[in-house]
């Protein structure tokens, strides 16, 4: 969550859209499930995979600018790499991911099915825009098809704005249990993220090997 978080701050430096954010997330998960922390340090493997994302989605940032933005908004000199250290761990990452770059995002569906269910106004596609754009702080992308994490978001919006939309999910003929148990995930992400410190997370990260 807290390497989520970095993504998100160092993409808003560098000015790229929400879904090169949830690709960059999405790369970062993936590697995770099969490389170690210790193996691969999340200090590096985060802005690179910024960097992979943004060629992936075609919208490419220069490793010179993560560089300068990293060392911008990080005092910490463990986070302080350079391009030649972004652009090795970009071989890496990809071995990693045996160069299988392409990401499904709950993001199209969410828009066809508010459409579809009449709750495409403003406040509907706000909230739950912003409900996916959390689930990239979990590992959901990685479980889970994106239109059943897109319809769990619709049915938290449609709870927390008294939107009628039972007859709807019917018609859709969808496993309501997996679309509940998703957003029970959802929720208690919210309610016990905030366990999660500063002091908890600077403790993990120092356990960390130093970078060479």
């Amino acid at each position: 969550m807290h390497m989520a978080n970095y993504i998100l701050k160092l993409a808003q430096n560098v000015k790229v859209r929400q879904r090169v954010v949830a690709t960059a997330i999405t790369y970062m998960r993936r590697v995770y499930t099969r490389k170690s922390m210790t193996e691969y340090d999340p200090r590096l493997v985060t802005p690179t995979c910024l960097y992979l994302a943004s060629k992936a989605e075609e919208s490419t940032v220069q490793a010179r600018l993560l560089v300068f933005y990293i060392k911008k908004i990080q005092s910490d000199e463990k986070y302080k790499y350079e391009i030649k250290h972004i652009l090795e761990m970009e071989m890496k990452i990809l071995e990693a991911l045996d160069y299988y770059l392409v990401v499904f995002h709950p993001y199209r569906a969410l828009s066809q099915l508010l459409q579809d269910a009449g709750l495409n106004d403003i406040n509907m596609t706000q909230l739950t825009w912003g409900l996916v754009n959390d689930t990239y702080k979990m590992d959901l992308i990685l479980i889970h098809p994106p239109y059943l994490i897109a319809l769990a978001c619709i049915y938290i919006a449609s709870v927390l704005r008294e939107k009628d939309t039972t007859a709807w999910f019917e018609e859709l003929h969808v496993d309501m249990n997996v679309v509940k148990n998703i957003s029970i995930e959802i929720l208690d992400f919210y309610e016990n993220h905030r366990t999660i410190t500063e002091e908890r997370i600077i403790s993990a990260l120092g356990k960390l090997p130093l970078k060479s």
